[in-house]
């Protein structure tokens, strides 16, 4: 039995392929268009009322996560901190297991799965993955208005 060398390297080097573009998606923040979604503003606001979370006046972190997932628990961390660091931003965690209706009306399909909220409760971006600090801060960036001073001087 001969071994097709030419076959073999072309599975390894596909398979290298596929894992960086995986590892590249995570975390990436998706703007949310809203046409989709409707009256997202007002199901996403009834629905933290329902889990007795409050929004955050800025943004709002709406984490779905599940009890054995080690990417879930690092989001948290990250997102925890970055509501305790920035005025009127919440965090707010749902496990998908307690909550599928929930979760499936939100779309999600991995854990975590992470919507970022604007001031109204209406879904600006989403996030899948583990996300870093800095992909926190983006999605962050994306319900600030940009016209916002940033504390430096120009």
């Amino acid at each position: 039995m001969s071994v097709q060398w030419p076959s073999l390297v072309a599975l390894v080097v596909l398979t290298a392929v596929v894992g960086l573009v995986w590892r590249g998606r995570q975390g990436r923040l998706r703007r949310h268009d809203g046409a989709a979604a409707g009256d997202a503003s007002a199901v996403w606001a009834a629905d933290l009322a329902a889990l007795g979370a409050l929004p955050g006046a800025r943004a709002t972190f709406l984490q779905f996560s599940a009890p054995v997932c080690a990417p879930c628990r690092a989001t948290a961390r990250v997102l925890g901190a970055l509501s305790a660091g920035e005025p009127g931003v919440a965090h707010v965690e749902v496990d998908v297991e307690t909550h599928l209706d929930l979760a499936l009306r939100a779309g999600v399909l991995r854990t975590p799965t992470v919507l970022v909220l604007d001031a109204a409760g209406a879904e600006v971006a989403r996030a899948s993955g583990a996300m870093t600090p800095a992909q926190a801060r983006a999605a962050l960036a994306a319900v600030t208005p940009i016209d916002q001073p940033s504390g430096r001087n120009a």
